[in-house]
């Protein structure tokens, strides 16, 4: 039995999925179904059913996967502390993300981050929140730049900013010649919203439900530029956050309007395992990350008033 074995054996309980859970590995899953296998006979005790085309783990299987996930968690930490003995900002530094954040956050923070801390090797993972928290929670991860949510909880959370949220409309929409719109002026209307599993579908929700709208139910999407484009279609109103809103008040068909009476927003926080060895190295990544973006919402927030 080696570190790898419980590695392959964390990922497919993590994914229930032999193929998906060797990716993820970055083996083939001929190489994770032999060692899983491999390990079964070491041990003497079967780990899976395979009586079926789903991933079922045996009461011995799910024991043996809650250890082999405390081991994981202790290597890491293992390694943490070995890394303190160089320089805190230097070396691999596994960052996950979420995919609502990533795409409009990292074009922002990757240059500065490489610039003021270049021996700082950098992988990043996007997923959404529950795998992410789950992979923290293991180790895979290092750190994770979520949406704050009652499942971060468990982790230290050091904000970043907070993130606006605007309202979409189509170009012929009534609303669309306007800069700005109260949340109460929403009521009885219906929005499009993301697929479960994402955490700014509930945040959105929440806003909806009480400025009282409710959700389009003929579609949900998988990913804000397919809500985005379903707005440009004239099928819909929705909330984007403001990231991933172009600086100009329309384009490509989409108007973007200012909500006011509340702002509707969400805190943007990088989150780690409370006891880390490495706190100070995600304190001050979230610093420089912090101080980067509040001078570009600072920008954006002055071109609109001047606007």
């Amino acid at each position: 039995m080696n570190i790898r074995d419980l590695e392959y054996l964390v990922a497919l309980a993590e994914h229930r999925h032999f193929r998906r859970a060797a990716d993820s590995c970055h083996v083939s899953q001929p190489t994770l179904s032999g060692q899983i296998r491999k390990l079964e006979e070491e041990l003497g005790t079967m780990l899976l059913e395979r009586t079926s085309r789903k991933v079922l783990f045996t009461q011995a299987g799910l024991m043996l996967v809650d250890q082999a996930t405390m081991i994981l968690r202790e290597i890491k930490v293992l390694k943490e502390m070995a890394s303190q003995q160089g320089e805190v900002m230097a070396g691999p530094l596994h960052i996950g993300l979420i995919p609502t954040v990533g795409p409009y956050l990292l074009p922002h923070i990757i240059p500065t981050l490489h610039k003021m801390f270049p021996k700082l090797e950098m992988y990043l993972h996007e997923a959404q929140t529950h795998a992410l928290l789950a992979q923290l929670s293991g180790g895979k991860l290092d750190c994770a730049i979520v949406a704050r949510v009652k499942e971060t909880e468990d982790f230290i959370e050091v904000p970043l900013f907070d993130e606006p949220m605007k309202l979409a409309v189509y170009s012929d929409h009534k609303w669309a010649k306007r800069d700005s719109i109260a949340m109460p002026d929403l009521a009885g209307e219906k929005l499009l919203m993301l697929q479960d599993g994402h955490c700014l579908r509930d945040q959105a929700l929440g806003f909806c439900f009480q400025a009282g709208a409710e959700e389009d139910g003929h579609f949900r999407a998988t990913s804000l530029e397919t809500l985005r484009n379903m707005v440009a279609a004239g099928s819909g109103i929705t909330l984007l956050p403001a990231l991933s809103v172009p600086r100009e008040r329309e384009r490509d068909g989409v108007c973007y309007l200012d909500c006011q009476q509340p702002e509707p927003k969400r805190t943007i926080a990088l989150a780690y395992r409370p006891g880390s060895p490495l706190r100070s190295r995600y304190e001050q990544l979230a610093e420089v990350i912090r101080n980067h973006m509040k001078d570009h919402l600072n920008g954006l927030s002055k071109k609109k008033k001047t606007a």
